[in-house]
């Protein structure tokens, strides 16, 4: 039997599908087992995957019933001792299985390894860096308060731990992620992997840019971490509802700009501040920024908006080039 499962949910993804495969087929570490669970995919997607020949590659097809459910089947099909997933539009660097398998086994009391991210947009090229936390040993007050980890494409995890805690909820969509690992770091240890390793990708039509629906679905994770957690931690309970919208804040305002999207960001910046009023202070210039930004966007109106803000990215531009 392979020493891991990896897990792909996939459902319409004829544009990545390929490439994200690709990065796991290449990895250093070979020992692995490729579980591709076609999500009631209606384009091209299944076609690419059968034209891919490995036999470490198993594709199992299934009416649509959403990523949750889809990485539940997986899971019930993986033989490996330790289980990874990947989300069919996001990336992997090849040794990322090597290295997080080796922490795990250089920590035989950690549950879960994870590494770092960078996000990329729809053409593969870098964006910007994610987070850099280094916690080791008992993360669960961290998980508790946001999910440092990222994305779902992250993490290798011990079957057994899995198997203890249970698989994904199927009633979220969207940080269903999250709501694992903070079980996992209930009653597991992790161990990380200091170096990006995940490439995330950006795009318009990815869960978490669906704004109301993270929203929601995150505030019920919250709501159930927190009914779970002990008295010590209930203190936990408004940073974590701050980091949340602090997040939705920068979601909604990555990309164009218009009166609405604005209004959005403001909303979710008020609940960011309300829950957490620090947040002003310990990044006083970040919000500044930001705070710049709602605001011009709930006062230009949308054409005279866009063709400001392309006039400050062209001065911007040039202001760079004569060293100013």
């Amino acid at each position: 039997m392979p020493l891991i499962s990896v897990i792909i949910p996939v459902f319409n993804s004829k544009k990545t599908i390929q490439e994200t495969i690709e990065s796991v087929l290449n990895q250093t570490f070979t020992d692995f087992e490729l579980i591709v669970i076609n999500d009631g995919s209606q384009d091209t997607t299944l076609n690419i995957i059968n034209n891919i020949k490995d036999s470490r590659l198993k594709v199992f097809s299934y009416p649509n019933t959403g990523v949750s459910a889809s990485r539940n089947r997986g899971i019930s099909q993986a033989t490996g001792e330790f289980i990874s997933f990947l989300d069919s539009d996001d990336l992997w660097t090849a040794n990322k299985l090597e290295t997080q398998l080796k922490a795990l086994q250089a920590n035989p009391q950690a549950g879960v390894a994870y590494s770092w991210t960078n996000y990329i947009d729809e053409s593969g090229k870098l964006l910007y860096p994610g987070n850099r936390f280094a916690l080791n040993g008992n993360v669960y007050e961290q998980m508790l308060v946001q999910n440092f980890i990222e994305s779902g494409s992250n993490v290798l995890i011990r079957r057994e731990a899995l198997n203890q805690v249970g698989g994904f909820d199927e009633s979220l969509f969207g940080p269903e992620d999250w709501d694992l690992l903070i079980r996992l770091a209930a009653q597991y240890d992790f161990v990380v992997v200091p170096i990006p390793q995940i490439l995330y990708r950006m795009s318009a039509n990815s869960i978490s840019s669906s704004i109301s629906r993270q929203e929601k679905a995150s505030l019920k994770v919250i709501e159930k971490a927190f009914a779970q957690a002990p008295e010590s931690l209930q203190h936990l309970k408004k940073y974590s509802i701050a980091n949340l919208y602090k997040y939705l804040t920068f979601r909604v305002l990555v990309g164009s700009l218009e009166r609405q999207k604005a209004l959005t960001a403001a909303r979710c910046f008020w609940y960011a501040v309300k829950n957490n009023p620090a947040l002003l202070y310990r990044h006083s210039k970040l919000m500044l920024i930001v705070m710049f930004k709602i605001m011009v966007g709930i006062l230009l109106p949308t054409p005279q908006l866009q063709s400001w803000l392309t006039k400050l990215k062209k001065d911007n531009f040039e202001g760079n080039k004569t060293g100013l």
